[in-house]
């Protein structure tokens, strides 16, 4: 524990760097308790940064309320304590000009057990030309969260190992089936019917999911690719979520998301 007179004596923004590496620090290696000498610790650096001053008023507000639960010797274990740690090293983050980045966040669920999965056997999906590693990351974490049996890749996705996917996948990339196809048309491949999540297509609450299939999801830029495009077409269609702004279509990891939990639903009718 780095003594308080040393971070005193440290310039004003370095000290709430290296103040946010000891919170860092401290959530990741606690699960669900702080030790009491750890939690009088992190309560007296609180005090600290308030005596000391240079935060803006609301992140002061903030962290004497954070404190408060710090403080709290009767349930040491109590959530409000962990989460009030999580609390501080936002603040802090923001107080030294950063926002949190998909690798800021902690994964507080530990390895995940396979065991545990439901899957719904003869549940594809196959993501062509997903570029963004964090895309990547949150449609493995959502293919999981819904009963994917495999997951297949286009050879330009984004690599599931990239850091920033794994971080955003918090161990699903782990217990998915998931592989890379060599080629670009995953009709070589594959030998089930298809199906793409894309504009001009039937309404989700009307499209009929296949108890066995393998959904498309595309490009970020250029949604699934005409090559797809018309292979979905003369299989299982299109499946388009209606959406009512002016931008007409989601991010889609968001829209992916919609349509698994749309599809897992009416394989569990």
């Amino acid at each position: 524990m780095i003594p308080l007179s040393k971070l005193a004596a440290l310039p004003h923004r370095h000290r709430l760097r290296k103040i946010r590496k000891i919170f860092d620090s401290a959530e990741r290696s606690v699960t669900d308790s702080l030790p009491e000498p750890l939690r009088i610790y992190l309560g007296s650096i609180v005090k600290f940064i308030l005596d000391d001053g240079g935060v803006s008023p609301a992140a002061a507000a903030a962290l004497e309320d954070a404190g408060k639960a710090l403080q709290n010797t009767a349930r040491p274990a109590d959530p409000a304590v962990l989460r009030a740690v999580n609390t501080i090293r936002h603040l802090l983050l923001a107080e030294t000009g950063r926002f949190p980045a998909d690798w800021d966040f902690i994964d507080h669920g530990g390895r995940l057990d396979p065991a545990a999965r439901r899957v719904f056997p003869g549940m594809s999906v196959y993501l062509e030309d997903i570029r963004s590693p964090f895309n990547i990351g949150a449609m493995f974490r959502t293919a999981e969260s819904f009963g994917v049996e495999h997951l297949y890749l286009s050879p330009h996705c984004a690599d599931p190992r990239h850091p920033r996917a794994e971080r955003t996948a918090m161990g699903c990339v782990d217990i998915l089936t998931w592989e890379r196809l060599p080629g670009e048309h995953p009709e070589t491949c594959l030998r089930t019917p298809f199906f793409a999540l894309e504009t001009g297509g039937v309404p989700l609450c009307d499209f009929k999911f296949p108890r066995t299939g393998v959904m498309i999801a595309g490009s970020e830029e250029l949604g699934v690719s005409p090559e797809s495009l018309a292979l979905a077409d003369t299989s299982l269609g299109r499946v388009t979520i209606p959406s009512y702004g002016a931008k007409g279509s989601l991010n889609v990891s968001a829209a992916f998301a919609i349509a698994m939990q749309a599809w897992a639903a009416a394989l569990t009718e």
